[in-house]
């Protein structure tokens, strides 16, 4: 039965996500044995390329694996096609006072935290039935950060997540600790290794609280709640100062990319970047804003919808309070909300040479003065897209756990 209709509480639902499946697999068990009645659910996605997904199940005394064969190999079929409609029938069932979701090492937790409160299971999403309480991400001292500044491909490493998931390690071990609410640290690692890594988190994660143990997430958590791509970039205050060589660059602009020069400058964040995200305006796709992100060795370049002074952009009652509130800050008379911010940490790179490359880019005072008319003829090497082969409908497509961007 389900727990609205009968007047019930939510069941909490614990995310744990991370590179290191023993320890991952560890907290879970610590979870279960701190909480009777808790669900631990697994989906095993190394065969996901032959459609082939092995989900396991905890409860009590009850320990199932179940092989499931999808008609396409990705995780947005798993999420849709078994999870999603799992969680809903777990929150319903008698004895189930608590669920934990312990990802693949492959998935990211805020696509499925998206899935979890847009996907519609019958005719109400999941987050109807069950109460996000926290995100945990467990990282290992002594590999995390060679992961999160390396080259590696999943796919070099048996981790794909489907068939055409061109995703770097460190794009996926970046994302899992920046959308925790708790960082579990395991393993060891010497001293520099150790300081190294807390100066990256406290520029990527600074909001996340850390531990080596099991814990309770801070009231003052996200617990899932996804970000507005228009919004603030990063959740708490990362340090401004340098710390082991690991910096920070907030660039900011008001006048448009021109999309050729772009292009080229990316480069810049490929050596020596631990970690770029934002927003661009590019001057040949004037209603569109971009997204940008890299890590490691890794970058891409995707949709982050239109702007709000675009013909169809959204209006205003339909946003966030902090993207009208950005708006209304940065407003011009002409462009209206168009702006580029991108976050940058870097490690080997300076802050003044990624600004330098960054600010080349930018339309000159003639290119500005030219108008739209004339930015619409530049040649764009950002208007191509990939596209899984599932994603049919509006309600998936943010589903996505793979790569949704245009390597670049």
């Amino acid at each position: 039965m389900d727990p609205e209709t009968t007047g019930t509480t939510r069941v909490p639902l614990t995310l744990i996500s991370g590179l290191v499946p023993a320890a991952t697999a560890d907290l879970a068990e610590e979870v279960r044995a701190a909480r009777p009645g808790t669900a631990v659910v697994h989906h095993d996605l190394r065969e996901i390329r032959g459609g082939v997904v092995r989900r396991r199940l905890q409860l009590d005394d009850r320990d199932e694996t179940t092989v499931l064969e999808l008609a396409h190999g990705c995780v947005s079929c798993t999420l849709r096609e078994d999870l999603l409609p799992l969680l809903r029938r777990l929150a319903g069932t008698p004895g189930v006072r608590h669920i934990v979701v312990r990802l693949d090492e492959a998935m990211e937790p805020e696509p499925v935290c998206w899935a979890i409160r847009h996907v519609l299971v019958g005719d109400r999403p999941v987050i109807d039935f069950v109460a996000i309480d926290g995100v945990h991400t467990v990282l290992d001292r002594g590999s995390w950060l060679a992961d999160a500044t390396g080259d590696d491909t999943l796919a070099e490493r048996g981790l794909q997540a489907s068939q055409d998931d061109e995703r770097t390690v460190a794009q996926v071990a970046l994302s899992q600790a920046e959308f925790a609410d708790v960082l579990v640290l395991t393993g060891t690692a010497d001293a520099w290794t150790d300081a190294k890594t807390a100066a990256v988190l406290d520029r990527v994660a600074p909001a996340a609280l850390r531990t080596t143990r099991l814990a309770d997430v801070p009231p003052d958590a996200r617990r899932g709640e996804v970000t507005d791509m228009h919004g603030p970039l990063l959740h708490g205050e990362p340090p401004l100062g340098a710390d082991c060589g690991v910096a920070t660059l907030l660039f900011t602009a008001q006048r448009p990319f021109h999309p050729e020069r772009l292009h080229d400058a990316l480069d810049v964040l490929l050596d020596g970047v631990v970690r770029t995200r934002g927003r661009v305006w590019v001057a040949s796709q004037p209603d569109m804003a971009l997204w940008l992100e890299s890590a490691g060795g890794g970058l891409g370049v995707g949709h982050a919808g239109p702007w709000l002074d675009a013909p169809d952009g959204p209006a205003w009652t339909d946003v966030s309070p902090e993207r009208r509130t950005l708006a209304s800050l940065r407003w011009h008379p002409v462009f209206g909300d168009r702006a580029s911010e991108i976050f940058v940490v870097t490690d080997q790179a300076t802050p003044a040479e990624i600004d330098e490359a960054l600010s080349g880019a930018l339309l000159t005072d003639a290119e500005l003065a030219a108008g739209q008319r004339e930015w619409l003829t530049y040649e764009d090497p950002f208007g191509a897209w990939h596209e899984e082969p599932c994603e049919d409908t509006d309600e998936t497509q943010d589903v996505n756990v793979t790569s949704g961007t245009e390597k670049q």
